[in-house]
This record gives structure tokens, sequence and C-alpha cells, in this order.
């Protein structure tokens, strides 16, 4: 397990380090996910068809207790209402646009990838 916490440690390290030196408009987390995705395709392709058991469980570990890691966000929002009323029409139209446009381009990409591939 310790292993597999330290390999998702520094693949969010390493995305920190790449974002911030490239000066990328993505968060640093993000990128360290794309790295362990490609890494774990890697893997795949070198025959391995699964992650590894230690990483498995720390993943499925970490995914149970994740509503905990949304405690200091949700302390950070109580602590600001104020500024939230007075941004009360801006957050509320961020929020619909931004899901709206999230829900459009997860639906054009789901098919873009669930087309059937054309056969030669």
């Amino acid at each position: 397990m310790l292993n597999a916490l330290t390999l998702l440690v520094l693949c969010q390290f390493a995305g920190e380090v790449i974002a911030r030196l490239a000066l990328l408009p993505i968060p640093g987390p993000v990128v360290g996910l794309v790295l362990l995705l490609g890494g774990l395709i890697l893997r795949e392709r070198r025959g391995y068809a699964t992650p590894g058991a230690d990483l498995k469980a720390t993943a499925q570990g970490l995914l149970g207790n994740l509503g905990l890691l949304f405690v200091p966000a949700g302390v950070g929002v109580v602590t600001q209402l104020d500024v939230l009323g007075r941004n009360l029409l801006a957050v509320a139209v961020a929020i619909v646009v931004s899901t709206f446009a999230g829900l459009v381009v997860t639906g054009w990409i789901m098919q873009r990838l669930s087309r059937p591939e054309e056969e030669e």
C-alpha cells in the first residue's frame, strides 16, 4: 500500500511540476492523473491486464473516503458566504453555463468514442 500511495503522490507531484514549468492552464493533479493513465496504458501493453493489487486497494480506500476530502472546501464556502452572497448572480450563471458546457462536451466525446469502427 505504501508503494501505491507513493506512486500516486509522485504522479501528482510530477504533474504539478510539469504544469508549473510549462505554464499550463490545467491543474497539476489533472496532469498527474494523465501521467498515471499513461503509465497504466503502458503497463497494459506490456501484458499486465489490470493495475497492481496494491494500487487498486489504495485507490479504493481513497475513493471510499472521498467525502472527507470535500470537508475543507465546504468549510471554505461557509466562511465566505458573504462574498458568495454579493456575487450570487455571477456564481449561479457560471454554474449553469459550466454544467451545460460539460454535458455538451461529454456527450460529444462519448459519441466520438462509441462509434463502431469502420470495417475494411
